[in-house]
């Protein structure tokens, strides 16, 4: 499995990260500039169970993608999956008069032979993507840094 990891300190409270996600629909276009859209398949906020869809740029292309959120454990970690083969989460730590803010999202299986077979193709063939994607996630660190911190992205 492939794991991208990002971590940021950010001077909030982790009610205020949480609540960024819990609200994500009405946070999204401002937390990157490559963000198109956000849609929700039920009304109402993020909550465990909750399918939505974004559109975002992604290696120079608008791209959708389907969100299923597994798991919330308020002001603490948000867990969802990319169907068919990613995961990913959002995990909150308290430090100081601040949070600790690590986004990760993970491609593949856990399978240990498909796994590691699948994790050198995807290294192969989509390195530069990876990559590209690791930046974006970085760059969506710094923008939630701002935004909570009372800057703009």
């Amino acid at each position: 499995m492939i794991a991208l990891r990002d971590t940021i300190e950010i001077r909030a409270s982790p009610e205020q990260v949480y609540d960024f996600f819990v609200h994500f629909r009405e946070h999204f276009m401002a937390w990157h500039p490559d963000h198109v859209r956000c849609w929700y398949l039920q009304d109402g906020p993020l909550r465990e169970g909750s399918t939505f869809y974004v559109q975002e740029y992604l290696h120079t292309k608008v791209r959708t993608l389907e969100f299923l959120v597994t798991r919330l454990v308020p002001y603490s970690r948000i867990e969802y999956k990319i169907p068919p083969m990613v995961r990913g989460s959002f995990d909150v730590e308290q430090r100081g008069l601040g949070v600790q803010f690590t986004a990760e999202i993970c491609f593949g299986t856990e399978t240990l032979v498909l796994g590691n077979l699948l994790d050198r193709i995807l290294h192969t063939f989509m390195g530069r993507r990876l990559a590209a994607l690791k930046q974006h996630m970085v760059e969506e660190g710094r923008n939630l840094k701002l935004i909570l911190e009372g800057g703009a992205p």
